[in-house]
């Protein structure tokens, strides 16, 4: 999330792992696209990693927050369960509730910056 310039990262530790940008951007992409491996390329990360990532979040969380299904003619695929939508719209909410309430202090940090952010 941005502010002035500046960019706040999020990252949450829950007791079963960690849920940060780079997860919530992977559940967005898997989202658009239907697949893991479109995900993985438009996040231009490679399909292994994604698929870590993905087993990760699902052995994080009480209920998966991706479901996988295999091939025939439709080629398989992947979406976000309820669970998957959940936390993510948990997270981006919370995304935005930090902006907002350090929005003065990164815009003051943001004006003692020599560079652009």
């Amino acid at each position: 999330m941005t502010q002035s310039g500046v960019r706040l990262s999020l990252r949450i530790d829950l007791p079963g792992g960690r849920f940060g940008p780079g997860k919530a951007a992977l559940l967005r992409a898997i989202s658009a696209h239907g697949s893991i491996s479109a995900a993985a390329r438009q996040l231009r990360m490679s399909y292994a990693r994604a698929w870590k990532l993905t087993e990760a979040m699902n052995s994080s969380f009480r209920d998966p927050l991706v479901e996988t299904f295999s091939g025939g003619s439709s080629r398989g695929g992947a979406q976000l369960t309820l669970a998957g939508q959940k936390v993510l719209e948990l997270y981006t909410a919370i995304e935005h509730a930090a902006v907002k309430a350090a929005g003065r202090n990164l815009a003051s940090l943001s004006s003692l910056s020599n560079h652009e952010c």
